[in-house]
């Protein structure tokens, strides 16, 4: 099997890779930078999901798409929507075009819930174009997703180094480490009995996932800490937001949007969505997970 992956250069794309590379699966993967390090099973396509001709090249050849690529963290939510909803649609014409039908798309827990924020509305709405596109698709919601690589999780990783991990209001949330996504959506390429036309919410295992205050504190543990964890209130959040937009303006992280997402109580995966045992089960304990990702990134010299 050849596919036509995107979002490749990014943290769960680079994970899949590796899968890919360690199978001997042929991948073509779209760029709009061509990394300078790279796998001997991959043949990159410059290009991105505005640009058809770029697309037509990525789905030259292959038998199906594993469409990964996603803008996560925007002020405005019309780039979202370019991104997440546009870019799925192009892809999934484009793959109709080319007579590719195997289609798995990563969605994102945030589009069960549309109303909170910007990007959990642009998720659902690509959701809804994948479902309607006529092609064998399946869908994929990972919660929260951690590992080598990761820099959104570093930070608390960073602040857990520091003996202080601020967390938004009560609430729990499913993890999932990124070997094991990548695990799975290699797993689910060939389609097939009790995966065509399903939406998945794969998870660690943990039934009710992590406490937030849980989970920061076993982040401390991992790295060598007992941190205190004091809950910050939505309001707090918003200030921090705006604080974040003033000083670091286009590059801030901490959006109005992501805010509205981490208020919410309930990142619980569901486990009426959990992927078939037969096809795939997580590996990875979370908790030694946890402690890997905590060495790689000493190792690399990202905590200190």
């Amino acid at each position: 099997m050849t596919i036509a992956l995107t979002g490749a250069t990014g943290f769960v794309g680079q994970a899949v890779l590796d899968v890919l590379a360690r199978k001997k699966v042929l991948a073509r993967a779209l760029a709009r930078t061509v990394p300078a390090e790279t796998h001997a099973f991959v043949d990159w396509i410059p290009g991105s999901l505005s640009d058809p001709q770029a697309l037509a090249h990525l789905l030259t050849g292959t038998e199906a798409v594993l469409h990964i690529a996603g803008l996560t963290t925007a002020h405005d939510p019309a780039d979202l929507d370019a991104a997440n909803v546009a870019g799925t649609l192009a892809l999934v014409e484009a793959a109709r075009k080319a007579g590719v039908k195997r289609f798995v798309f990563v969605s994102s827990l945030a589009a069960r819930e549309p109303e909170l924020s910007a990007y959990g509305a642009s998720k659902a709405k690509a959701e809804k174009i994948v479902a309607a596109s006529g092609l064998d698709w399946t869908t994929v919601r990972p919660p929260a997703v951690y590992g080598p690589r990761d820099k959104d999780m570093f930070e608390l990783f960073r602040m857990a180094r520091r003996g202080f991990v601020p967390m938004p209001p009560p609430g729990r949330t499913s993890l999932i480490h990124v070997h094991d996504l990548a695990e799975l959506l290699v797993a689910l390429l060939p389609g097939g009995e009790g995966v065509t036309g399903e939406l998945f919410e794969p998870d660690d295992g943990r039934e009710q996932g992590w406490s937030h205050r849980e989970l920061a504190r076993t982040i401390g543990w991992a790295v060598g800490t007992r941190p205190w964890v004091p809950h910050l209130s939505a309001r707090a959040l918003a200030r921090l937001a705006r604080l974040d937009r003033t000083f670091r303006r286009d590059k801030a992280k901490l959006t109005a949007d992501r805010v509205r997402y981490m208020v919410h109580p309930d990142w619980v995966c569901d486990p009426a969505r959990s992927v078939p045992p037969d096809i795939w089960t997580p590996r990875v304990p979370t908790r030694a997970g946890l402690k890997g990702t905590a060495r790689w990134y000493r190792e690399k010299g990202w905590l200190t």
